[in-house]
């Protein structure tokens, strides 16, 4: 059966004139029977474009205070089935779940190293090679699946955490990292959960970012394609919402993940992957290969198809893995000029003149360098303050820091600060506080003291310096030692240039003044400084949607986690040009 519609054509005085002609009516039978499955069900999947939902906003926190009763017990039941049911984690590769003939490695609980929460496996050459078989055959389906689809999956992943598995994902990630349960709160359920649900909406908006003209006739757009290959994460283990953004932005933007988390961080990770199959992940799209990071990175930097690299860790690392992408590019082994995003390491400051209102400085400057541990990438290392503000900071800072002593926080659930994450930054930290006492450039001012016996405990310790050079000034610890520099009013100037140059990193930093023309002055001088820069507030604790986090320099390449900027490392526009007109002569206008 026919209809007839109308056809514009362009003449050659570049008019458009309107002919009558006639078209096949369509219907849904002889639609299917002009293409294939595959591209009938991408054609249904794109009769509209598909907003993000708009309440998107952040988690509610829950704060778990003493009168929460049932948020306890509920948290307790779910340590219990822990500690009692230790099982094995296999690797994951096409959604296969591989545990034999594998090499086995313990998980630790640093609460309590003798405790036996089960065991997870090694990938071997095989398995890396598998896995990156896999993600490429799994993308030819996922890449091709609707922005809808894969929201969705996203979107659905965010509401089990949210409910179903909350507790569960507190429970593993307090065992496994050793949170107490607040700061587990704010990272596996809150920022993870917001990662998940506001990368939606930034690549919804990405998506309808389109070319704001076209010529008469034409008809202009842009498509935001996965990149061509796979996208190799390396997740640490400070953050299981880390873990959740390094494989969930790149895969939501139709990229397949070839994924190495943290030894420690492997009992919440492999719990993450398993709520993103409940939600519908298709398998394939993100194989879990926990195993020997230099073995497994060699294969995947080696692969022509390899796209991407996702990472959070230590500069050194990432530094090496840089060095080994750069000589491949220079030999033409891929086909594409590799992305690179990366977060690395940060010596973190805090400023307090003069003019700071005394409490909030001292009580931020507790939070920022002792929360988690001071395991946080932003975690506060370096204090610079104004000598006549000094004596009294000082006398509460200590009567307050003396009132902490790390514990087992599943179960003292109450507890402020737990271990430290391994032997080995045990080891580095408390071969810092032994070296104290045998340097005249250092004064223990709290502290110093730790343990292994039980669990990879240390006192939170505060040193003062008399030296603004001393190494304990420019290196990275990432533990519960915050070292001071006590300044003159006069010198301002000198220690803005100092905080700006005495390291190579630059990821967060605090001044803390009253004074809106200090405060003027400190924004400026210490631009390149920090990449997240907190005035009167502690260095950590960027929340998604409200402050983007990633610092440059040293600290990584400020791709800015939780904003829109990060989505669009994980796609290759590519513009379309459609022509609706016709000439009839191969000469311009102005060769007549």
């Amino acid at each position: 059966m026919l209809s007839k519609s109308s056809k514009i054509l362009r003449n050659s005085t570049n008019k458009f004139i309107i002919k009558s002609v006639t078209i096949p009516k369509l219907s849904s039978s002889n639609i299917i029977s002009r293409t294939t499955n595959t591209n009938t069900k991408r054609f249904y999947s794109e009769l509209a474009h598909f907003e993000a939902p708009r309440h998107i906003k952040n988690e509610h926190t829950k704060l778990f205070t003493k009168d929460d009763v049932k948020d306890w017990e509920l948290l307790k039941k779910e340590i219990d089935y822990f500690t009692t049911t230790p099982k094995t984690i296999p690797l994951v590769i096409n959604g296969v779940k591989i545990k034999s003939n594998r090499s086995i490695k313990k998980i630790i609980n640093p609460s309590n190293i003798k405790q036996d929460i089960g065991s997870y496996c090694q990938a071997t050459k095989e398995d890396v090679e598998s896995a990156i078989k896999s993600s490429l055959e799994a993308k030819k389906i996922w890449s091709n699946m609707s922005f809808a689809d894969r929201s969705a999956i996203f979107l659905k992943a965010s509401e089990l955490i949210s409910t179903k598995y909350r507790y569960k994902m507190l429970a593993a990630t307090m065992l496994g990292q050793g949170k107490n349960v607040f700061q587990g709160e704010i990272d596996c359920i809150g920022e993870l959960i917001d990662f998940f649900r506001f990368n939606v909406k930034y690549a919804s908006d990405l998506y309808k970012s389109q070319p704001p003209e076209s010529s008469t006739g034409v008809w202009n757009r842009t498509e935001y394609r996965p990149l061509e290959g796979f996208v190799y994460a390396i997740t640490p283990f400070n953050f299981t919402a880390i873990a959740g953004g390094l494989i969930g932005a790149p895969a939501l933007m139709g990229n397949t993940i070839v994924w190495k988390p943290s030894d420690s961080s492997i009992l919440s990770n492999y719990l993450l992957l398993e709520i993103l199959e409940e939600s519908g992940l298709p398998s394939g799209v993100i194989n879990f290969i926990p195993g020997n990071p230099i073995e497994v990175s060699d294969i995947i930097l080696n692969n022509k198809d390899f796209s991407a690299l996702h990472f959070t860790g230590s500069t050194k690392v990432f530094s090496s893995i840089w060095s080994k992408i750069a000589n491949n590019v220079g030999k033409g082994l891929y086909k594409d000029f590799p992305r690179i995003i990366g977060e690395t390491g940060g010596k973190n400051f805090h400023l307090v003149d003069n003019t700071a209102n005394l409490e909030n400085s001292v009580f931020n400057t507790l939070r920022g360098a002792f929360e988690y541990q001071g395991q946080k990438c932003s975690a506060t290392s370096r204090l610079y303050i104004s000598e006549s503000i000094w004596p009294k900071f000082k006398d509460l800072l200590i009567k307050n820091v003396d009132k902490i002593n790390p514990t087992n926080c599943c179960n003292e659930l109450q507890g402020f600060m737990g271990p430290v994450i391994h032997e080995n930054s045990f080891n580095k930290i408390s071969n810092a506080i032994k070296s104290i006492s045998n340097d005249s450039e250092l004064k223990l001012l709290s502290g110093g003291k730790f343990d292994k016996s039980i669990g990879y405990f240390i006192k939170p310790t505060i040193v003062e310096t008399s030296n603004i050079d001393h190494s304990f000034m420019k290196t990275e610890f990432f533990g519960p030692l915050l070292t001071v520099y006590v300044y003159k009013d006069s010198e301002i100037d000198n220690i803005l240039e100092k905080i700006d140059s005495s390291t190579g990193y630059g990821l967060t930093g605090s001044v803390f003044s009253t004074s809106r023309i200090n405060i003027r002055k400190y924004e400026e001088k210490l631009r390149y400084s920090a990449g997240n820069f907190y005035i009167n507030d502690k260095s950590t604790g960027a929340v998604v949607g409200q402050q983007s986090f990633g610092g440059s320099r040293l600290s990584g390449t400020n791709d800015k986690a939780g904003s829109a900027a990060l989505i669009t490392r994980f796609v290759s526009v590519r513009s379309i040009k459609e022509n609706f007109g016709e000439i009839n002569s191969h000469l311009n206008p102005s060769n007549f």
